[in-house]
């Protein structure tokens, strides 16, 4: 199995960035993964700019992919439980996951369709930088549990 996480725009919070790279290299050590920081969209504002992103997600993402769409209205999930939903798709799929973080003003209706399960972190806010952090601190977290490894304590 293989994890791929989709993001609009570069991580431009050197901190972050940093961060973003180093559970990025963690988790390759149980899994392969792959970040997918798609060009932003620099033009257009409301429906026109959540369709031109939604083209560009749904272009970087395969028709097998089993997508979960980083959402504020999807269920939230705890780190075990997460791990427990990671667990049994390496046992069970084939297919690769994909976690989808959409734009800063939400993502288009078409996106959402795609998506096969939406995923809150939290009814909190954050920046997309810190959201890109989370979400890879967070399956690190998971491959932990699921490995047994210390850091998860």
């Amino acid at each position: 199995m293989k994890l791929r996480v989709v993001w609009l725009g570069k991580t431009r919070d050197p901190h972050l960035a940093h961060l973003v790279k180093d559970f990025a290299a963690r988790i390759e050590h149980s899994l392969p993964i792959e970040i997918a920081e798609l060009k932003d969209v620099k033009t257009g504002d409301g429906e026109r700019r959540l369709q031109d992103e939604a083209s560009r997600i749904l272009r970087a993402i395969d028709a097998s992919d089993r997508v979960i769409l980083l959402d504020a209205s999807g269920p939230m999930w705890s780190s075990s439980g997460l791990a427990d939903f990671l667990g049994k798709h390496m046992n069970e799929e084939q297919r690769r996951l994909t976690f989808v973080i959409g734009g800063f003003g939400g993502t288009a209706e078409s996106v959402r369709k795609r998506a096969d399960r939406k995923w809150s972190l939290s009814p909190l806010t954050f920046t997309h930088d810190m959201t890109r952090v989370l979400v890879l601190e967070q399956l690190y977290r998971a491959l932990a549990i699921l490995n047994n490894h210390p850091y998860s304590k």
